[in-house]
């Protein structure tokens, strides 16, 4: 068993003022990603960043970032965030004409490639793109805006993938990273664990409870202990 567990703090709640302080103090404090929200005031109702804000903070983490695209169309943003130093790139398929073909692109690109479910997006759209995920984002909330509460009806969704994905790779397909996003706090995220995810998003609960030397370690350990817990380890 895979006893890896990854917290990927989003980028949307730190402070922009000093944006590289922050992802170094991420990394830092023991952050597995850094999670990048990208919008475009089209598919979610909020704008945010580009692909030069990417370029900007990747030469202060070795961490890999994690792009997540509420943007349509996707494919040639897709393109650019692989230019400016994504590792992982996350689309929704509502968003896509060829999802099959804009997981392959991002692949060739260099980047690690991932499905994003809203909250009442069917599983369905993973059934003939197994083969080419490396990750799978559920959505607890409704994307467009940090500081939502948790969506409980993620849970049971988030128990349907992760059997999906065991299937999958117990059949001898390759790993798929199973990541939730929205409203993941230290008092939820056992809970969140237990129902399958093993990487976790988290914004407001990060940046909203630093240590007092401005890092972030203690509450990044508190939601790794936690989520541990929840897995029973």
């Amino acid at each position: 068993m895979d006893k890896t567990l990854r917290i990927a703090p989003s980028i949307l709640s730190a402070d922009f003022a000093r944006l590289g302080e922050e992802v170094h103090a991420l990394e830092a404090g023991g952050a597995d990603l850094v999670h990048v929200d990208v919008m475009d005031n089209h598919y979610v109702p909020n704008l945010t960043i580009g692909p030069m804000v990417c370029r900007a903070i990747r030469p202060h983490v070795t961490i890999p970032i994690d792009v997540h695209l509420m943007v349509e169309p996707v494919d040639a943003l897709a393109q650019e965030f692989a230019k400016a130093g994504a590792d992982l790139i996350t689309f929704h398929p509502e968003a896509s004409r060829h999802v099959d073909r804009t997981l392959q692109a991002i692949r060739d690109a260099g980047c690690r490639a991932g499905l994003v479910l809203n909250p009442a997006t069917p599983v369905g759209w993973l059934d003939h793109v197994m083969g080419r995920l490396d990750m799978v984002l559920l959505m607890s909330v409704n994307p467009g805006f940090g500081g939502q509460g948790f969506i409980d009806t993620a849970l049971p969704k988030l128990r349907e993938v992760r059997r999906r994905i065991d299937a999958h790779v117990a059949a001898g397909g390759q790993p798929i990273w199973l990541e939730i996003d929205g409203g993941v706090k230290v008092d939820n995220i056992g809970t969140i664990a237990a129902a399958g995810a093993d990487t976790f998003v988290a914004g407001s609960a990060v940046f909203g409870a630093p240590d007092p030397d401005g890092g972030y370690r203690g509450v990044i350990e508190r939601l790794r202990g936690a989520a541990a817990r929840g897995k029973g380890w």
